[in-house]
């Protein structure tokens, strides 16, 4: 953690609306005057698209559950780097990933592939993640060889190196569809964008529910807020279902792991329709998401500034 240059990472499964918060914290930085440098997670994959499919097509022959949700198939020891280095000296080493043809262009890379290796922008006041990996504490471990093949399970123990993202970061938000909710949003996605089938769609959610469990759901339970969304109609059967609740058909379930870092009568008078439900747990209507968010980060936000400021200013 930094006082001066302080880490922001919002973490999740893919489509569990991490792109929703990331803009949410964007308008926030807008609105307090602070410059953000902006981390995407795809940017920290291993592969490109290509490779991943091509990969992943020699793993289906042995029976080898991938995904992009582990460790084989992304660079955490540099994500780690990264949020040590811009923790200490407010830069770091980053690249971009095209996620479709707009951002190819705007990139000028194929879609479905990588930028080189760049700094961060410079002079930021803080750093922003968003993607799948902000808060993982885990044994990955290193391989011999850029290949396709996996080494042997001895040379994954022989290998393993402990990462811990989670340490350099000064507040980190998980957020957490309910698993019905959340597989419906990546079928319907999938299906929406014409990436696969809907069985297609239900084959990845298997594939990596190993990874998911692994080193996605520990995550929530070293983050400083929680925010699961709740359906309010029938999602029983997820793989059947014609439509993704909506906002106002959802309710949204606040954690908060530090309590006396807020004030819950503030928040609870500027969102309407909010209660506590615990003494560290928030009901909030779902339409309110980024009027929540707001609420919540906002002062801890305007407090990290102002901590930096007075630190900076003591050099």
């Amino acid at each position: 953690m930094s006082v001066k240059h302080p880490i922001v990472a919002v973490t999740g499964s893919s489509g569990s609306g991490l792109s929703f918060v990331r803009h949410a914290f964007k308008d926030i930085f807008r609105r307090l005057g602070i410059k953000p440098a902006l981390i995407h997670g795809d940017s920290f994959r291993r592969y490109t698209e290509g490779q991943f499919e091509a990969l992943l097509q020699e793993a289906k022959t042995s029976r080898r559950h991938i995904s992009w949700f582990g460790p084989e198939c992304n660079y955490l020891a540099e994500l780690e780097a990264l949020f040590r280095t811009y923790g200490t000296t407010g830069n770091g080493i980053t690249r971009d990933y095209a996620h479709n043809q707009g951002h190819a262009d705007e990139l000028g890379v194929p879609v479905g592939e990588f930028t080189s290796w760049r700094p961060l922008p410079e002079q930021s006041d803080i750093l922003l993640y968003e993607g799948q990996h902000g808060g993982v504490k885990a044994e990955t471990w290193t391989r011999r060889r850029e290949s396709f093949e996996f080494p042997p399970d001895i040379d994954r123990r022989q290998n393993a190196v402990g990462i811990d993202i989670a340490q350099h970061v000064d507040l980190l938000i998980g957020v957490v569809p309910a698993i019905n909710l959340e597989w419906i949003q990546k079928i319907h996605r999938d299906c929406d964008k014409h990436r696969c089938t809907p069985e297609e769609s239900v084959e990845t959610i298997l594939r990596r529910l190993d990874d998911y469990i692994h080193y996605i759901v520990p995550q929530f339970a070293l983050t400083d807020i929680n925010i699961q969304r709740i359906p309010l109609v029938d999602t029983s059967n997820p793989f059947v279902s014609h439509d993704v609740p909506t906002p106002d058909e959802s309710a949204l379930v606040i954690h908060f792991r530090d309590r006396k870092r807020h004030d819950f009568l503030e928040i609870m008078k500027r969102i309407p329709g909010s209660r506590m439900t615990r003494t560290s747990t928030m009901l909030v209507p779902g339409g309110k998401l980024r009027l929540a968010l707001s609420v919540i980060c906002g002062p801890i936000l305007e407090e990290m500034m102002a901590k930096r400021r007075e630190a900076l200013a003591t050099v």
